[in-house]
């Protein structure tokens, strides 16, 4: 990967790949999560896209993109830790593969520019259809109980911290945002955040990062940072909730803290001693818990490396909650044990490195993960992290585990069950 600077607050990253015939091209806007901005973050993105000085509306945007043989825009929120990420991400045919050879990477940063520093859709009727939609974005996850259930578990662990704000924002702060403050928001961010821009595929990224800067020269911008993150602190008490709805299947989430930063050394070992456990069809959590002892329709565990974290998810009977809970801890402390066959183990090693393989085939993924590799303050690249995936022996997987410790247990029931 190649990095750019183009100004105090904008890099830009071109990870190479000609296996493809597509180029990738994707904004991410770094902002602190927290409460006075999360909403605004949240219903930005989209109001952006809805116009700018080069299309003014959505239709232009689209004949915009349609004359470039069908590139496309698309936009969100992330939450990477304490860093609430604004993304807005494109993806084009190859230049080397235009017909009439047409930069089309040129045309597509062009309108990204114009996305970004000019939009002209802060009008009412605009502002009003996006929030619309942001509050049906919080509705779907609400509606999707496996992911409502790991959302609960969050922001009751994380309860008083910022970590524990969604990253779509609450229906009552969209309901607040004017037309007018979401301007003088965007007016506020676009100049005092830092912006990483990444492009995959096969570009020429110096001119590129040339008409970039060309660009951008005639902005003021503010000193900025990444937001920092820090891991979750263990805590005294395990936090119980059970929250009753509608429901026909029982969702069980547990957080853990694990004591291990992503800078630490023993970061490999804690995804191997994940995995593991919890992390696919070779896993203690899916063998015992689900295929011998049938207590959940799925069980998994996920590591949230931002806030030294680990959540346990898992689908059950309303009656099997006692049942399903104690096994998950025998299995969690039968790792910690270094009761490990060589299968779960060689599975487990297997599994990641052929993940990450996977990643150079897939764009999204790649530039995922160099994001990743930056918010956290690690440069590992993807061959360098195999290495030490293949290095990490049973016994340091058992280690890192052994300061695994539970600390939330959120399970969401059925209203005639609890």
């Amino acid at each position: 990967m190649e990095s750019i600077n183009i100004n105090s607050n904008i890099n830009l990253y071109y990870i190479p790949m000609t296996k493809l015939k597509t180029t990738t091209i994707d904004v991410y806007i770094h902002r602190d999560l927290n409460e006075e901005e999360s909403s605004l973050n949240a219903l930005l993105p989209y109001v952006l896209k809805r116009g700018c000085r080069l299309c003014s509306d959505s239709e232009a945007i689209s004949k915009y993109l349609e004359n470039l043989y069908g590139a496309g825009v698309g936009v969100g929120v992330l939450k990477r830790g304490d860093d609430h990420i604004l993304h807005v991400a494109f993806e084009t045919i190859s230049d080397k593969y235009a017909p009439n050879g047409e930069k089309l990477c040129d045309s597509v940063i062009e309108l990204m520019l114009s996305i970004m520093f000019e939009s002209t859709s802060f009008s009412d009727e605009i502002v009003e259809q996006e929030k619309k939609n942001a509050k049906d974005r919080i509705m779907a996850m609400m509606n999707d109980k496996r992911q409502y259930a790991v959302e609960r578990c969050i922001e009751t662990m994380f309860e008083g911290e910022n970590y524990a704000i969604s990253k779509l924002g609450t229906q009552e702060g969209i309901d607040k945002i004017t037309a007018d403050n979401l301007k003088k928001h965007y007016e506020n961010i676009i100049t005092s955040s830092i912006i990483d821009i990444y492009i995959c595929g096969d570009a020429d990224a110096n001119a590129l990062a040339e008409k970039i800067k060309k660009y951008t020269g005639k902005i003021a911008f503010k000193n900025a940072d990444i937001p920092k993150t820090e891991i979750y602190v263990p805590k005294n008490e395990v936090k119980n909730v059970t929250d009753k709805m509608d429901v026909v299947q029982g969702k069980l989430c547990m957080g853990f803290s694990t004591g291990i930063k992503p800078t630490d050394s023993d970061y490999p070992a804690l995804m191997v001693a994940n995995s593991i456990f919890g992390g696919g069809a070779h896993s203690k959590l899916f063998n015992n818990v689900r295929e011998k002892l049938s207590l959940c329709y799925y069980a998994s565990g996920s590591l949230d490396k931002n806030k030294g974290a680990l959540f346990v998810n898992a689908g059950i009977e309303f009656k099997n909650f006692q049942k399903a809970y104690d096994e998950i801890l025998v299995q969690l402390e039968n790792v910690k044990n270094g009761e490990i066959s060589q299968l779960e183990y060689e599975s487990s090693i297997n599994a990641i490195i052929n993940s990450l393989e996977s990643y150079k085939d897939d764009q999204d993924m790649l530039q995922s993960f160099y994001l990743g590799q930056k918010i956290v303050g690690t440069d590992y690249d993807i061959d360098t992290l195999k290495e030490k995936i293949s290095k990490v022996t049973m016994e340091d997987a058992a280690r890192v585990f052994k300061n695994v410790k539970l600390e939330t247990v959120y399970f969401l029931t059925g209203k005639e069950d609890a």
